[in-house]
């Protein structure tokens, strides 16, 4: 493996060596929506000296097995795929589960903790604009996606070129990770109160799973799917 370098973006970082993701997590370096940033953007943002935490990913980089799968070596149908029969699979069942969950914990708790009502109100606008994302993903950006990939040179899309849909997808990956931001805020970083009965428990389990699924599903969108669907509309476009 390469060295890394203090100017490698974090989502480069996470796009080659998926492992990693666990440091940058702990660290709460954003390494999905902030992905574009490098490593000494991130660090320098969340507090953090850049060159300790670059030794850190390279200690674990170099302990763990160089034949590690990537994302990054599927074809772009393939990662779709993966992206549709797992991330999005996940948050077609886990979604309406976790609304009924905040709605319920705010309505029987949220007198003695008031701010169960904004995690609530935030979660279920999230929710219900991540299932209209998902939809778009899947009848739209996806399977254009596959077309391109699958043809000769590139098809007339409706929309012009894919990066259009590309940027309105990012832009709401933005918006998602504002929301996840206030979520771990309002749970103190998911931490449950003494007092927390077993329902409220297993809520803020449910969204610490949610923050970290979305993570890694903005990440393999942002910057390995998109990016790489972009870069072949590009080479096709011009080879005509």
């Amino acid at each position: 493996m390469a060295t890394l370098q203090i100017s490698d973006t974090v989502g480069e970082i996470v796009r080659d060596r998926p492992s990693l993701s666990r440091l940058f997590e702990q660290a709460k370096v954003d390494y999905c929506c902030g992905g574009k940033k490098t490593i000494d953007e991130a660090c320098r943002k969340q507090g953090i000296d850049p060159q300790t935490f670059l030794t850190q990913l390279e200690a674990i980089a170099n302990s763990t097995q160089d034949a590690e799968i990537t994302v990054a070596n599927l074809s772009l149908t393939e990662l779709a795929d993966h992206i549709e029969y797992t991330h999005h699979a996940y948050l077609h069942t886990e979604l309406p589960r976790l609304e009924k969950m905040v709605a319920k914990v705010a309505a029987v708790h949220g007198e003695k903790e008031s701010r169960l009502y904004q995690i609530k109100d935030i979660f279920i606008a999230v929710s219900q604009e991540m299932e209209i994302h998902l939809q778009k993903e899947e009848k739209v950006l996806f399977p254009m996606i596959r077309q391109l990939e699958s043809s000769a040179t590139v098809p007339s899309f409706h929309c012009g070129t894919i990066a259009n849909p590309v940027h309105q997808m990012e832009f709401e990956h933005d918006e998602a990770g504002i929301a996840l931001g206030q979520l771990r805020q309002l749970t103190d970083n998911y931490t449950a109160p003494e007092w927390a009965c077993n329902t409220y428990r297993a809520m803020l389990d449910g969204l610490l799973n949610f923050e970290q699924d979305m993570h890694q599903h903005i990440h393999k969108e942002n910057n390995v799917l998109f990016p790489k669907a972009i870069a072949l509309e590009q080479i096709k476009a011009s080879q005509s």
